[in-house]
C-alpha cells in the first residue's frame, strides 16, 4: 500500500488496523560512470514497495535528498546539510504522529544518513523527556544492504569488487528496478582505489570516476531481483516484529 497512491479514507481506515509505516530514504549522488544518480533512493524504494505489497503494511513517499556533500564534485549530485537533515526528518516524525503512527521505520540507502537519522531520532525522543511524558511512538532505522542475510548474499555474488561506493550490488538492484536505464561502461581501473572521504574535492581527486574500492560492470538486472526478493523476505519480518513491539 502506497502513500502517495492512498486517499486520506484510505489511511484512516489503515490506521484502524495498523499504526505502522514504512519510509524509504536515500540520496541522490553521483554513483560511478554506470550507476544511476537516484540509486541511494532506488534500492529502498523499490524494496519497500514490493514489501509492502506483499505483506499490506503502509509505505510512505521517498525522502530522496540526503546528506552527500561530498559528492557535490560531479554534476547532478545534491545534499542536504546534516541540519537540514535532521530538521527535515523530524517534521515527517511530527506529520506522521499528528495523524496517529506509533511505528515509523526508516528504510535507509545511504550511508550519510545514519548519524543525522540517529540524530533526529535523538532530537524527537528528547522533547518527550525534557517535557517529562512518555514518548507514544518509537523510530527505527535500517540499511536494506545490512539486512538479515544480504551482506552474505552480496559477497557469495560479488566475491571480488563489491567495493564501498557505486556497488555491482545497488547498481544491480536499480537495474532490476529500471531495466530501460541500464548503462554499459568500460571501467578504467577495474577496481576503483579506496580511501577515506572528507570534502567534495578530496573526493573527487582521490575518486575521479565516482567508484571507491568497486567495479560496478558485474552488475545485472538477474542479480538485482535475487538481491531484491531476498531484501523483501527480511524486510517483511523485520517490519512485522517492529510493528508488534
Amino acid at each position: 500500500m502506497q502513500l502517495h497512491q492512498s486517499s486520506w479514507p484510505e489511511v484512516e481506515a489503515y490506521l484502524k488496523r495498523s499504526r505502522g509505516i514504512v519510509i524509504p530514504i536515500g540520496s541522490t549522488e553521483q554513483h560511478g560512470p554506470n550507476g544511476l544518480l537516484g540509486t541511494d533512493a532506488i534500492c529502498p524504494e523499490v524494496i519497500a514497495r514490493e514489501a509492502g505489497e506483499e505483506a499490506g503494511f503502509l509505505v510512505g513517499p521517498t525522502f530522496n535528498v540526503g546528506s552527500a556533500q561530498h559528492h557535490l564534485g560531479f554534476p547532478g549530485s545534491i545534499t542536504l546539510r546534516p541540519s537540514t537533515l535532521i530538521a527535515a526528518v523530524n517534521d515527517w516524525i511530527d506529520s506522521l504522529v499528528r495523524h496517529g503512527f506509533t511505528r515509523i521505520y526508516f528504510l535507509n540507502g545511504h550511508g550519510g544518513n545514519i548519524a543525522p537519522v540517529n540524530s533526529a531520532f535523538a532530537e524527537s525522543y528528547s522533547a518527550w523527556s525534557f517535557d517529562g511524558e512518555a514518548c507514544p511512538y518509537q523510530l527505527k532505522l535500517e540499511n536494506w544492504f545490512t539486512l538479515p542475510g544480504i551482506q552474505d548474499l552480496v559477497k557469495e555474488m560479488f566475491p571480488e569488487g563489491e567495493g564501498s561506493h557505486a556497488t555491482p550490488s545497488e547498481v544491480s538492484v536499480t537495474y532490476y528496478a529500471c531495466p530501460d536505464a541500464q548503462k554499459s561502461v568500460e571501467m578504467s581501473p577495474k577496481l576503483a582505489p579506496t580511501g577515506p572521504i572528507r570534502d567534495a574535492a578530496d573526493y573527487r581527486g582521490r575518486f575521479p570516476d565516482g567508484r571507491i574500492g568497486s567495479d560496478p560492470s558485474q552488475a545485472s538486472p538477474e542479480k538485482g531481483a535475487r538481491i531484491v526478493k531476498a531484501a523483501k523476505a527480511a524486510l517483511i519480518g523485520e517490519v512485522e516484529a517492529f510493528f508488534r513491539a
